[in-house]
């Protein structure tokens, strides 16, 4: 997708550990693609990016690397990011634009300096003159369009690829939060590593996704009589006992086994912002709820599962998939805000 443009136009980046979603001033999101980028070994050429070099994961040969450039919300490999940003940025902006730009990016908000530095050189080396980094759940905050600017503290989880970023925010500044690099990716390994015990059954990433969206959940929903509802779906892979392929039906209530540990930590990490938050904000919370946004708070039962063993009410955002990339943006609309909202403004304290 691209645009005309008259000037260059500020760029909001959710830059995800599974997804990388652009918004652009006055358009809106305007790409979500896969974070993923394929090279030839051989002669460094970029043969894809996005949906088309995530097609490849699992099936390219020896001469073509498939990556993630990012591991648990971290730039694992600079170059690569680069590669991989700037195309999707071309795909946009015309080239001849490609200068004179503000952006804002979105990131897990228990990077380190390091790692928040990283980021930055990767988007001034597209072009950009000034650069803002938000932590991930102010930016969903901002995108679901919580009031993260009144004294009454709002709480939000965002659960993403390859971090849950769990804050407290009021005052325009975040108040408590708490960052657990466990989050999608880790629930696509849980379901992997189940397969494998529980049926023998060797199945990749991709299937492992497609189980968890399809019938993944944290808890089994009940008809009228309280009876479970059982759903199936069929997992392809190889056995590991025979080591020939193999198709069986799983249900959702083995996904709700294998997801588990997965859906236990998330709790925790909720359980232990609220430990870290004042009394006056915590009371304020207990009244507001909790926001779910990011691809891994549509679980399916994830909100009730919280409720149960918190006590705290829980909603899922319309956009919980594009919260951070519209916070972003909309971030843009007001720089000296958007200044306060950076990572480098102090945190408030109580």
């Amino acid at each position: 997708m691209s645009f005309k443009l008259g000037k260059s136009k500020d760029m909001g980046i959710d830059l995800g550990t599974a997804n990388t979603l652009i918004f652009v001033k006055d358009e809106g999101i305007v790409l979500n693609e896969p974070t993923v980028i394929a090279k030839n070994n051989n002669t460094g050429e970029i043969i894809a990016v996005g949906k088309e070099a995530k097609e490849m994961i699992g099936k390219a040969p020896e001469s073509i690397s498939v990556v993630r450039p990012l591991e648990e919300g971290v730039i694992s490999d600079f170059d690569r990011t680069a590669d991989m940003l700037k195309t999707f940025i071309e795909r946009v902006v015309p080239a001849k634009k490609f200068s004179g730009f503000r952006v804002a990016v979105g990131v897990p908000s228990g990077v380190t300096e390091v790692e928040k530095r990283a980021v930055e050189e990767v988007v001034r080396s597209m072009g950009a003159v000034e650069t803002y980094v938000l932590e991930e759940p102010m930016a969903a905050a901002i995108g679901v369009g919580l009031p993260v600017d009144g004294t009454t503290g709002c709480m939000i989880a965002d659960i993403g690829g390859g971090t849950t970023d769990i804050a407290v925010i009021a005052l325009g500044g975040v108040v408590a939060s708490t960052s657990i690099r466990y989050a999608g990716d880790k629930l696509n390994e849980a379901i992997i590593l189940y397969m494998r015990k529980r049926h023998a059954l060797y199945i990749g990433e991709k299937t492992a996704e497609e189980l968890k969206k399809g019938i993944g959940c944290a808890a089994l929903n009940e008809d009228e009589s309280g009876k479970e509802i059982i759903e199936t779906m069929n997992a392809s892979g190889r056995d590991i006992i025979s080591g020939l392929p193999k198709t069986l039906e799983i249900t959702n209530k083995d996904l709700m086994i294998a997801l588990g540990e997965s859906v236990d930590v998330i709790v925790d990490g909720v359980k232990a912002t609220i430990e870290k938050t004042p009394p006056e904000i915590a009371a304020d919370v207990a009244q507001n709820g909790l926001v779910l946004s990011g691809g891994g708070g549509l679980l399916k039962n994830l909100d009730k599962v919280i409720t149960d063993r918190t006590g705290i009410k829980v909603t899922i955002a319309e956009n919980a998939y594009e919260a951070v990339a519209l916070g972003t943006g909309k971030g843009l609309e007001d720089i000296e805000k958007l200044k306060q909202y950076a990572m480098s403004k102090r945190r408030i304290r109580y």
